[in-house]
């Protein structure tokens, strides 16, 4: 397994997800316009909830991108943080009320990115592993 990908692909998660949570933490209305083009309601904090569970995912990839190659279970971790969300965006999908089509698009690709990151990260994990044991 190239060892480049992975990190590649950890850095690119890592940024997407510090990007959610730099837009929705401070401006909160600034998601809600993109995503559903309405003003932002949101009295019980839902959305900067979902922020703040992204921002456990820059921790946890965090420490995987910093650990991974002593410590290959941390792509497993990760495989696991992604796959949890492949029915998250598209049960958003289907019951907003209001959603642009960007918002539309972007929802219905993150379950299969989703899917394809766990799937990477598990595969990676394995060959990262039976790599390492190879050379014991």
């Amino acid at each position: 397994m190239n060892s480049k990908t992975i990190s590649g692909l950890l850095v690119v998660l890592i940024l997407l997800d510090v990007v959610y949570d730099l837009v929705i933490f401070p401006f909160p209305g600034t998601w809600f316009q993109v995503i559903h083009g309405t003003p932002y309601v949101d009295p019980e904090g839902l959305l900067r909830r979902t922020a703040a569970v992204w921002a456990a995912f820059v921790l946890w990839q965090t420490v995987a991108l910093l650990k991974w190659k002593k410590a290959p279970h941390w792509l497993m971790l990760v495989a696991g943080i992604r796959l949890t969300e492949i029915f998250a965006d598209w049960t958003y999908v289907y019951f907003a009320h209001d959603i642009t089509a960007f918002g539309r698009l972007a929802l219905l690709a993150a379950g299969p990115i989703n899917i394809f990151c766990g799937w990477f990260f598990y595969r990676s994990f394995f060959k990262v592993r039976d790599s390492n044991q190879g050379h014991s």
